[in-house]
């Protein structure tokens, strides 16, 4: 899955939980620029994206990401190391 497709899969699952169909999320996007994005919704968000692209999360990793960039590069990084069966 190629970086673009990841990014418009994030944003589709933000849009989805955050019942917001403006979202509209670039890499340096984060949490104070999304009104509905807080610290409950944020779990929230990463269980999605967990699922949907069928990958874990470490907490550290977790807590390392600063924007969308970098939760799209931990996603890449997984598809990557454990593409799907």
């Amino acid at each position: 899955m190629q970086r673009e497709q990841i990014l418009l899969a994030i944003n589709k699952i933000f849009i989805d939980e955050l019942d917001n169909p403006g979202i509209t999320l670039l890499e340096n996007t984060t949490a104070k620029e999304v009104k509905e994005w807080d610290s409950l919704t944020h779990i929230q968000l990463v269980n999605a994206m967990e699922k949907h692209f069928k990958i874990r999360f470490s907490t550290a990793e977790i807590m390392n990401w600063k924007n969308i960039g970098d939760c799209c590069t931990s996603v890449e990084e997984k598809l990557t190391t454990y593409p799907a069966h």
